[in-house]
């Protein structure tokens, strides 16, 4: 009797333990990486993969809600290469919150159409790959050999893919994209927690690179299955030859991010904070970001 109480104590932990991360984890997904919304727009639409000339690196590392055990964390890693009018791309996206770990690897085909000249263009991207989730079985509240645990990392990697469309000219920035396209196509049983279900922005330049200050409002629209879908505002800042650059946004769930970006040479690093809902602040702490950009084989610098 003792043994038979012992293993349901275990399983009630589990199944505790389990409801908690995946309620971390459908958070943790949703939040974006906060370089997305400038300096690495191809993390959010396929469609600006080769966007801009040479090969472009981007390494980028987060921390969430750092007060509370098992709290998020994020490590992705992008580049891409424009062609003529193509554009070629691969993403390795890891994160682990609390007890499941999400490992996402796509390669991305992008083509950039010109529209009367080289200043107005349509974008379109296509992203496919493989995503593979495990269950941390040493930190694990269960019996060493407890089977839905050992079933849940027998589970193979799944086919995933990503769309993407945009608008461009000089000044003016228009697109849409369908992320998880597995979710959106068929019901998606095998996946723990369900993310993101599109993605929408529009953006204006005002002043160039070689202005004193450049700024570039963004409102964006990210939809999200059974949570409220959330929209972002804010702006980008950059002094003369984007050598230092400050970005705002504020999201409808009432938190913030902001952002400092230094750029020398081939080089960016950028830092990021958002601040958390205004219920979870004093209790879960706030996220930080960390992002490098490399761009190489550029003829224009």
């Amino acid at each position: 009797m003792t043994k038979i109480t012992e293993q349901k104590k275990l399983l009630t932990g589990f199944l505790i333990m389990s409801l908690l991360t995946m309620t971390i984890s459908l958070k943790a997904q949703i939040r974006p990486m906060g370089n997305q919304y400038y300096e690495n727009q191809y993390l959010s639409n396929p469609a600006f993969a080769g966007i801009n000339e040479g090969l472009n690196i981007n390494i980028g590392y987060r921390n969430q809600w750092r007060s509370i055990p098992g709290s998020p964390v994020t490590m992705v890693a992008t580049a891409d290469y424009q062609y003529d009018k193509v554009g070629v791309g691969l993403s390795v996206y890891n994160d682990k919150a609390g007890l499941i770990g999400r490992t996402r690897v796509m390669g991305t085909y992008a083509y950039h159409l010109p529209l009367n000249g080289d200043s107005r263009n349509l974008h379109f991207g296509i992203s496919l790959g493989v995503m593979k989730e495990r269950l941390d079985m040493q930190n694990i509240i269960a019996t060493p050999d407890d089977m839905p645990a050992e079933r849940f990392n027998q589970r193979k990697a799944f086919v995933d893919g990503d769309f993407g469309i945009a608008y461009t000219d000089q000044r003016f920035t228009l697109q849409a994209a369908l992320p998880n396209l597995k979710k959106f196509l068929q019901k998606d049983d095998q996946n723990s927690v369900d993310g993101s279900t599109y993605f929408m922005a529009v953006s204006y330049k005002i002043g160039t690179a070689l202005d004193v200050v450049s700024i570039e409002p963004k409102i964006s629209f990210r939809g999200a299955k059974d949570i409220d879908n959330i929209w972002d505002l804010g702006t980008n800042l950059k002094l003369e030859n984007n050598i230092l650059s400050f970005m705002g946004m504020y999201h409808s769930d009432k938190s913030s991010t902001f952002g400092i970006g230094l750029s020398y040479d081939k080089f960016l690093i950028q830092g990021l904070y958002t601040s958390q809902l205004a219920g979870e602040r004093q209790r879960t702490g706030a996220d930080f970001e960390l992002n490098l950009k490399i761009n190489l084989f550029n003829k224009q610098k």
